[in-house]
């Protein structure tokens, strides 16, 4: 049973990776994707402004890198395609490491927005997602996604389920340009976007600290342990699905 009342939640705030969608898809076929077409998108993206920008502020990350130890791979800027092979490296070991680096994922979007528009990726969410949140809506709620994943991502993968485009139901798209995830005030940030106060949201991570960090803005919120290899919680609440979350009486799963 939920410790708090229908009544209070105004918006219901969700992660995407191992809460709406396995863990898996994100791992084993987005990841591996993004690494492999990571080099000839750069190349074939060369000239252009955003995509020069974003090698710019990975190149700027390079370096806080180096300085902070991590050891990437070298970088150089002795000709155009020593900067490009160095990039698309640097690129892949981001990838390697599941890095949230802000500009690779802007990136990562842009090559996963053309993998979907040619057929070679299609959104994967869990089978009570979509029910879920055609039942939040009949029940007045905003549904808001936060991820680490580019905001062009999210509306990518929920666009795309085989069940149909979910991107309807979906009020905002929130990635880490609000913020950390660990950090209470990006969720204190997200409330003030969506004009709501952070009393008035239920966040839903599978993610402890990001949990804490939402609490700790003043939010409501609930572990989601899709699998048992889901983070523990000790004794607070835990959900397995969404089924949990809002049911209308006398219908389970609706």
């Amino acid at each position: 049973m939920l410790l708090f009342d229908e009544t209070q939640i105004r918006a219901i705030l969700l992660d995407i990776e191992g809460t709406t969608t396995p863990i898996d898809f994100v791992t084993k076929t987005l990841f591996p994707y993004a690494s492999q077409k990571l080099g000839g998108f750069l190349r074939e993206n060369a000239a252009d402004a955003e995509v020069r920008a974003l090698v710019e502020d990975m190149r700027a990350q390079h370096g806080l890198d180096e300085r902070n130890g991590f050891k990437p791979p070298s970088w150089r800027d002795d000709s155009d395609e020593e900067r490009l092979r160095s990039s698309a490296a640097y690129g892949q070991w981001l990838i390697a490491r599941d890095s949230k680096c802000t500009p690779l994922k802007a990136l990562q979007g842009k090559i996963w927005q053309q993998g979907y528009a040619s057929g070679e990726l299609q959104g994967d969410v869990y089978p009570d997602v979509p029910v879920a949140f055609k039942r939040w809506k009949r029940r007045g709620k905003v549904i808001c996604i936060y991820s680490s994943g580019s905001v062009l991502a999210q509306q990518l993968l929920f666009g795309s389920v085989a069940t149909g485009d979910l991107t309807p139901y979906i009020s905002a798209f929130f990635d880490t340009r609000m913020g950390a995830k660990a950090e209470a005030e990006s969720y204190r940030k997200i409330a003030a976007a969506v004009s709501s106060e952070p009393r008035q949201f239920l966040f839903v991570s599978d993610a402890v600290k990001e949990i804490e960090a939402a609490r700790a803005a003043g939010m409501h919120a609930l572990l989601c342990k899709r699998t048992s290899s889901s983070e523990g919680e000790g004794a607070r609440q835990a959900i397995h699905d969404f089924n949990a979350i809002f049911p209308e009486q006398g219908c389970q799963g609706c």
